[in-house]
């Protein structure tokens, strides 16, 4: 059977291996301080007796005075799980340090919860949306500040939807292969070099 090392236990470890680094424990899970976030999690990731290889998942919580990213980490080898957490207070702007580097994993679910919850993941590989579109301009969906129905109306949704530019949806990396390949359309090139790729196109005006 799995065995769950307590928040407190896992603290413990961890405050042992960098003192200070450590900013609240629960039976649930640990709290770290940002800074100290990437150091603890190779950490637990590397010890012998830890091996907390597997990323099992990542999100974003919004607390109301704060965001808080949950991660919860496995070790196969040992059979073991714990949860591991960071906050910033910081709700303009909210950014924490990425863990792409100490579990290559957590790429696209960093990606979901900035998606999501406009948590900026600092030293992410390729940090954009996921879930919704390039161009969405409502802001983030899952935070407790953003109203049920959206903050544009079901017909502008659809319109920013339907008249989004095909290049809206790539990244500009897999522009620049394409381009490289000859295979970006002309339309699509000169809407690049004039800078308009975000860039949703307003309806026609009505004819009189």
């Amino acid at each position: 059977m799995t065995k769950v090392v307590t928040g407190l236990d896992i603290a413990h470890r961890i405050d042992q291996k960098f003192p200070g680094a450590v900013v609240g424990a629960i039976p649930e899970g640990a709290t770290l301080k940002a800074e100290s976030l990437l150091d603890a999690c190779s950490f637990v990731r590397d010890a012998p007796d830890l091996k907390f290889e597997f990323l099992s998942s990542l999100t974003g919580v919004d607390c109301l005075d704060s965001f808080e990213v949950v991660y919860h980490i496995e070790s196969i080898r040992r059979n073991l799980i714990t949860c591991l957490r960071v906050k910033t207070y910081d709700r303009e702007s909210p950014r924490v340090p990425s863990v792409c580097s100490v579990w290559p994993g957590a790429n696209f679910a960093e990606r979901e919860a900035y998606d999501m919850f406009g948590i900026t993941f600092r030293g992410h590989p390729d940090l954009r949306r996921i879930l919704m579109w390039e161009t969405y301009a409502e802001g983030y969906p899952l935070r407790k500040s953003f109203p049920l129905r959206g903050r544009f109306s079901r017909a502008e949704q659809v319109r920013q939807a339907l008249n989004a530019n095909p290049e809206a949806h790539y990244s500009m990396e897999e522009l620049s292969i394409a381009e490289a390949g000859g295979d970006l359309p002309d339309d699509m090139r000169e809407r690049l070099r004039r800078g308009e790729r975000g860039v949703i196109p307003e309806p026609p005006a009505p004819t009189p």
